[in-house]
């Protein structure tokens, strides 16, 4: 039913994976070579066909300040910032609570309300775009943070919920049941019984969020429109002219965009790795 683990596999096998492996990677990493190559070229290496050639000047700082201090994107980066961490700690909580009240309390309708949180990750989002952005002008939230963090909260609720339920019904319910024998409240079971238990779940989920809030593009682009409000990913289309593209400085703000969901994995790889695989062995 399962692969064989390719230790176990042939020495032909095994040295055909390790040899297609790096291949792969490289394939894999190849548009972000190209990125990082072309934010530290001049403008005129994309014109005259340099693409993979070395560069003809090294422009990285020129481009990087230019990126820095005679555009918006310090702004789009702030945005970013104030839409993606009320996010995350929104739907963490959230979903922590909902999790908790699923996965604990047995009681009737209670797969049916977890199937409700779940249903809106069956549906495609393109469909949603037309009410969604209607939704948020007749509220008076379209081009606010506001607007795409309470959207943003309100989407990512129910796989948030999905995770945390799934988390804390796999925890041992002998916990709880010791807890209330004690007569302890369950608002107290949750925050200092179930709750540090949660920690390397919790620490995952964050990271996931940081990571599909700050890199979505769809609504940052259906919901707002100028500096204002934009998010960093739809931002770096201001160096998009009316007849050309500056694609070195897009290059370089790409870059700049990428950096935040890099640190913030390595900072919590540890954490994050102990969440995903909590529970893969007994």
């Amino acid at each position: 039913m399962f692969p064989t683990p390719i230790a176990k596999r042939s020495r032909t096998a095994q040295i055909g994976y390790q040899a297609f492996l790096p291949l792969a990677l490289i394939v894999w990493l190849l548009p972000l070579i190209a990125v990082a190559l072309f934010s530290i070229k001049p403008d005129a290496d994309f014109t005259n066909g340099n693409y993979w050639g070395w560069p003809s000047s090294f422009e990285g700082f020129t481009n990087y300040g230019r990126v820095f201090f005679e555009s918006n994107m310090p702004r789009y980066l702030l945005n970013s910032l104030l839409i993606t961490i009320p996010t995350m700690i929104g739907a963490v909580a959230l979903s922590a609570m909902a999790g908790f009240a699923l996965g604990i309390y047995k009681f009737r309708g209670n797969l049916l309300l977890f199937f409700i949180f779940i249903a809106g990750n069956f549906v495609p989002f393109q469909i949603l775009m037309v009410p969604v952005r209607d939704l948020t002008i007749s509220l008076g939230m379209y081009d606010t943070i506001m607007g795409l963090v309470l959207f943003h909260v309100a989407f990512q609720t129910g796989f948030c919920t999905l995770f945390m339920r799934n988390f804390i019904r796999a925890l041992p319910y002998s916990l709880v049941e010791a807890a209330r024998v004690e007569g302890v409240a369950e608002w107290r079971i949750f925050l200092y019984v179930i709750l540090p238990l949660m920690k390397p779940a919790l620490a995952a989920l964050a990271v996931l969020i940081f990571t599909f809030i700050w890199n979505d593009y769809f609504w940052a682009v259906v919901l707002t429109q100028g500096p204002g409000a934009q998010p960093v990913t739809a931002g770096i289309t201001e160096f998009n002219s009316q007849f050309r593209a500056a694609y070195h400085l897009m290059s370089a703000g790409s870059i700049v965009a990428a950096l935040p969901p890099v640190v913030m994995f390595f900072l919590m790889q540890k954490h994050f790795i102990a969440g995903l695989t909590l529970g893969a062995v007994k």
